[in-house]
């Protein structure tokens, strides 16, 4: 019993931490933001030999060690810390709703510190070559073995997706969460009703994410009005709604190839987030406004992005 509440004391020496991972997996993970990407990092942390420990031998100092052994084989602090939340919130899980009697050993360990922020910004150059690596997957180039090898990508919503992200500043999950009936191309507003803060945005668009969005929309309706046809002879169902069916794993497989391609193998898709806020920066300089935008909570956040000159703020002083 603890506390009136009585709790299972066999099953956390019994159960492993693979077979909880697991059922959290399927019972919890569904309901979450960004699922997909969340059930992912589950299914690798059960391919992990940390997994086949029983609950209850899971203690502060077993923690440390595959701390330090994820940290010694190349993890980055960031992931390891990734890591150790989900073991943490699959064992306060079993506690809660299992009524497992297991303790929380993640919390008595030092957790690794996670790298500095990323400030890379894309060179002159490198935004055309990586929309050249995204275009028509049609196109060939030659290697200089004579070797004929496709110059873009199969996935078509990779390359105005990757401009959506420049001009916006919207996160991966954002961008994958978009909507039609989210977007009114005559206001110019994307509303994004779930986000990384919990807090819904409307995000204003540019003309060239306007000119994106209207390409896409009319290449879809064109798509729909055949899809209608073929789902009524074959009773298939229609389209989604989103403006980027694409899947996370997809983008990330479509990532990799383009930014080889295009010689950027230190360029993250994340990269592209960065860019858009430090270009919206220069447009937009008033912290609120530009918070509004990217939906960053913390203003101390955008700060690295706001690098008034001091003549310039003494001319608004008169």
């Amino acid at each position: 019993m603890d506390r009136g509440v009585w709790r299972d004391r066999s099953s956390a020496e019994t159960t492993t931490l693979y077979a909880l991972l697991d059922r959290y997996r399927l019972d919890v993970v569904p309901s979450q933001k960004g699922a997909e990407t969340a059930a992912l990092r589950v299914r690798t942390l059960m391919g992990d030999p940390i997994a086949q420990y029983r609950l209850a031998a899971l203690s502060p100092l077993v923690l440390a060690e595959w701390r330090d052994r994820r940290l010694a084989a190349g993890a980055k602090g960031s992931t390891v810390n990734r890591e150790l939340n989900i073991v943490s919130a699959v064992l306060n899980w079993a506690r809660r709703e299992l009524m497992i009697e297991v303790e929380n050993s993640v919390s008595g360990i030092r957790r690794p510190k996670d790298p500095p922020a990323r400030n890379r910004r894309l060179e002159v150059d490198e935004e055309s070559r990586l929309l050249t690596a995204l275009g028509d997957h049609s196109a060939e180039g030659e290697r200089e073995d004579g070797k004929k090898y496709r110059r873009g990508t199969k996935n078509p919503y990779m390359r105005p997706l990757v401009m959506l992200a420049l001009e916006t500043a919207m996160r991966r999950g954002e961008l994958l969460g978009l909507t039609w009936p989210n977007v009114d191309l005559r206001r110019r507003v994307a509303h994004l009703p779930d986000t990384k803060n919990g807090e819904a945005r409307d995000v204003p668009l540019s003309s060239r994410a306007v000119a994106v969005l209207e390409d896409l929309k009319a290449k879809r309706d064109e798509q729909q009005k055949a899809t209608k046809v073929t789902a009524l002879r074959r009773q298939k169902p229609a389209m989604d709604d989103r403006v980027f069916p694409v899947t996370p794993n997809a983008l990330k497989l479509s990532w990799v190839r383009a930014t080889k391609r295009a010689g950027l193998d230190d360029l993250h898709f994340h990269d592209l987030r960065h860019e858009a806020t430090s270009r919206l920066a220069e447009k937009v300089p008033n912290l609120i406004e530009l918070a509004a935008i990217t939906g960053h909570k913390d203003l101390r956040m955008l700060k690295r992005y706001y690098h008034p000159r001091a003549e310039d703020l003494a001319a608004k002083l008169g």
